[in-house]
């Protein structure tokens, strides 16, 4: 199964490249400029997203997988 491609709308976007700039001149004291941001934006939402999104996946299995044993609790006998 091929990956699925992040879809970020333009306001989201552009809120994230303002959080990566600004991360980035509190950590570095260097200004990142709209491309620069975006740029990095696409790296991490590109090659770094679906590791994240894949632990999220695996972590709402195995809660529905608990959930689901707990179904067999309530079986009369």
């Amino acid at each position: 199964m091929a990956a699925k491609k992040f879809i970020l709308n333009k306001e989201t976007r552009d809120e994230m490249a303002g959080l990566i700039q600004k991360y980035y001149f509190e950590e570095r004291g260097e200004e990142l400029g709209d491309l620069g941001a975006m740029m990095l934006l696409d790296f991490i939402t590109e090659k770094l997203g679906p590791h994240f999104y894949n632990l999220g996946v695996q972590d709402s299995y195995q809660y529905l997988s608990e959930k689901m044993e707990d179904l067999f609790d309530l079986q009369k006998y």
